[in-house]
């Protein structure tokens, strides 16, 4: 027995990895992510048409398991997952996905609440019109083939597609250092679009929007975009639409009144939707609204409550619009294959010219291949029809001769394909009337035949039945039937430049905060609140039982809020947003994600441009930009890295020459603040060490002034000369008459 030597090569890793990258981009660019330009399906789109088509799952006959066209794609054409195959399945059939759905569903297929489809084997499913009239012509020849996988099979690269799918129903896809965009468009428009660009091959791309006037979304809205920028956008491939939801003002008793949402924006979930807008009016954010309610059943109908009747609807919806996905961007980009092969992002005009290239081919190979059936028939009845002429010469050499069929060829002048057709003849069929109607079938096929012919030499009678089947997709699908309706709005442009400077006079109203005095204040137990102008603490103030004042201090209701918390996060609230001082306030951590077992270390009106000293009980500490430690979120700003076990203490203005720092065990240490480093974020480094116990306060402070404790009494240089040294010593025992906290003064 010969060994045979093991196939190991030597090869560079950079070029073994990039042969090998190569192959999985082209993979998921050309089979998985990017539609084909003529019938704008992805490769499992298609098979899962083919494979419907295969289990004869019309729209007129019953339907079948969803499981059992999931596992007939994948057994015979798609080698992929079953769960992705379905997914697939799924998007087609959702009314809220697809413009013009491709499956038509029974049982649960999700929802625009964003909710998952039932599982396959509970679902049913078949063909709707319209993808019966994407395969239409497949027995016809009007498309190649191809193996499939497994080689047992053949699967068609491309579908015959009767009216251009790619732009009414769109496509996503993320490929390898590419991706695709394309929203869906009203059939009707793309119609007549791609007829005139049929008559007139050299129509400009801006004479195309005369027909399509923007997106057609499945779930409505208004898109308010300006007409320039789409213009752009269809002529370059690459842009995006701005999309509206609907509403309406629906008037109440007494002069109250509503507005109820119809319609959202695309592809944005009604659930998340809600709960984002319902979080905007936990935060304050929305101070036009009161409450949302969502009321949907089929229909979507989400009710939004004005704060006061006197609230301007308009307004209210401008600032809806703005905080959340009432309004949305949706993104077009439209790279697709080129005839199947070549990735490229291509205008609209281009995408139509595409579409009706192919529908040309098709149009070519359903001709031929009708005409080489016509020229089959003709033969047979030619072959008919000299039987009926000598009917009883024909009788007497099938009945006398042990070999009819070369006697037939030899003295009627027949085809063996006439001959064999004359001899599997019935009898029934010798009648006149059948000779009647050979006779007149071979006079119809003969007209078909020369029109066929005249058909295929003639590019200007191509055009016309290229136009003629448009037209006919048009009658089914088109404007004037109940499924073909524009659904989208197109804003015109004056009224998208009116609702562009109601959203700016919106943003000028919100930012406009009036300058007034308040008293911030904060209790014991972590009750906010604004008191109305500058007002010093008394024994009149009213807190809950067994609370007290924690922090109390002066602000304008312009000003930033910033406080500092244990776990070493910065938080921030606006002046303005803080409750008003009638009551006992509002929780802290209503405005706030403070964790349960972080409390607020100090709390302060936030100085532009100010530097803050910071420290935890590890003795650790540094210097950060006040700018910097500003939080936009109700989760804070982690500027302090703190470990289990430690604390974030103290938090104070930097300003002078020096710091200070004081431990549990009441030792003192004073080094110069060059020591301590800036940062952004971090740990910091020591500013003093300890064998027991932990940092107290640090502060810092100009030497020639003195430095405070927490009782105000001042000690100067001359008292402070012993406690001075290096950052991280342990210190000595602060000097007599200290405070005894230990803590520095304000």
């Amino acid at each position: 027995m010969v060994a045979v030597p093991d196939e190991i090569r030597s090869e560079p890793l950079s070029k073994a990895l990039a042969e090998r990258y190569l192959a999985y981009a082209l993979s998921t660019i050309t089979q998985r992510a990017l539609p084909d330009a003529r019938d704008g399906l992805k490769p499992v789109h298609r098979r899962i048409l083919f494979g419907m088509r295969l289990l004869r799952l019309d729209p007129g006959t019953g339907f079948k398991k969803s499981a059992k066209v999931v596992g007939d794609v994948m057994g015979s054409f798609h080698p992929h997952g079953d769960q992705a195959i379905y997914d697939a399945l799924v998007r087609l059939a959702q009314e809220f996905s697809v413009r013009y759905p491709l499956v038509d569903g029974q049982g649960n297929f999700g929802n625009v609440d964003g909710d998952n489809a039932a599982a396959m084997r509970y679902t049913e499913s078949r063909m709707t019109e319209a993808a019966k009239a994407l395969l239409d012509g497949l027995d016809e020849d009007a498309v190649d083939f191809r193996t499939t996988y497994d080689g047992e099979t053949q699967e068609p690269v491309v579908l015959p597609a009767a009216f251009p799918n790619l732009l009414a129903n769109g496509s996503n896809g993320i490929a390898v250092g590419m991706a695709t965009s394309i929203p869906p468009h009203n059939l009707g428009e793309l119609v007549a679009a791609t007829i005139a660009l049929i008559e007139n091959p050299g129509i400009q791309d801006r004479s195309l929007l005369k027909f399509v006037k923007g997106p057609d979304f499945p779930t409505g809205g208004i898109v308010v975009e300006d007409q320039a920028s789409m213009a752009e956008a269809y002529r370059t491939g690459r842009g995006s639409f701005r999309v509206r939801a609907r509403w309406e003002k629906e008037e109440g008793q007494r002069g109250a009144w509503q507005i109820v949402v119809t319609e959202i924006p695309y592809q944005v979930q009604k659930s998340k939707l809600i709960e984002r807008i319902a979080e905007l009016l936990e935060q304050k954010k929305l101070p036009l609204l009161d409450d949302i309610q969502d009321e949907s059943a089929e229909d979507i109908r989400i009710v939004l409550t004005p704060k006061s009747r006197t609230v301007e609807p308009d307004i209210l919806m401008e600032q809806l619009f703005r905080a959340s996905d009432l309004e949305a961007r949706l993104p077009l980009n439209m790279n697709v294959l080129d005839k199947g092969l070549i990735p490229r992002v291509m205008s609209l005009k281009e995408v139509l010219a595409a579409f009706a290239a192919h529908r040309r081919e098709v149009l070519e190979r359903r001709s031929a291949y009708r005409l080489e059936k016509i020229a089959a028939r003709l033969e047979l009845l030619e072959g008919y029809l000299a039987v009926f002429l000598n009917l009883d010469k024909v009788i007497k050499i099938i009945r006398t001769e042990d070999e009819p069929k070369p006697v037939l060829i030899k003295a009627f002048k027949l085809t063996e394909n006439q001959a064999e057709a004359i001899l599997n003849m019935r009898l029934r069929s010798l009648r006149k009337l059948e000779e009647m109607e050979i006779r007149g079938e071979h006079t119809s096929l003969t007209k078909e035949q020369a029109e066929l012919t005249k058909l295929l030499k003639s590019e200007k009678l191509k055009s016309e039945k290229l136009i003629a089947e448009l037209r006919e997709v048009d009658a089914r699908f088109g404007l004037k039937t109940a499924l073909g309706k524009r659904r989208t709005e197109i804003a015109k442009a004056a009224h998208v430049a009116e609702m562009t400077a109601l959203a700016e006079h919106v943003e000028e109203t919100a930012n406009a905060v009036v300058q007034e005095p308040i008293t911030v204040v904060m209790s014991q137990k972590g009750w906010l609140r604004a008191l109305k102008g500058h007002v010093e603490p008394s024994k009149d103030d009213k807190y809950r039982e067994g609370d007290r004042a924690r922090f109390w201090f002066p602000a304008q209701t312009t000003d930033r809020i910033m406080m500092f918390a244990t776990d070493g996060r910065f938080y921030t609230l606006d002046g303005s947003r803080l409750p008003g001082g009638r009551g006992n306030g509002e929780a802290i951590r209503s405005f706030i994600d403070l964790p349960p077992e972080a409390d607020i270390v100090t709390m302060f009106v936030h100085l532009p441009g100010r530097k803050l000293l910071v420290a935890a009980t590890s003795g650790h500490g540094f210097i950060t930009s006040e700018d910097d430690a500003v939080a936009m979120t109700k989760k804070g700003k982690q500027v302090m890295n703190v470990k289990p076990g430690v604390e974030a203490v103290s938090c104070r203005p930097v300003a002078g020459d020096h710091v200070a720092v004081v431990g549990e065990n009441r030792k003192l240490l004073i080094f110069k603040l060059e020591e301590v480093p800036e940062l952004g974020r971090g740990q910091g480094v020591f500013l003093q060490r300890y064998k027991d116990g932990v940092l107290v306060d640090a502060a810092a402070f100009t030497w020639k002034e003195g430095l405070k404790d927490e009782n105000n009494k001042l000690f100067g240089p001359s008292d402070l000369k012993d406690w001075r040294g290096e950052r991280s010593q342990a210190g000595r025992i602060a000097p007599r008459g200290w405070a005894k906290s230990g803590k520095f003064g304000g």
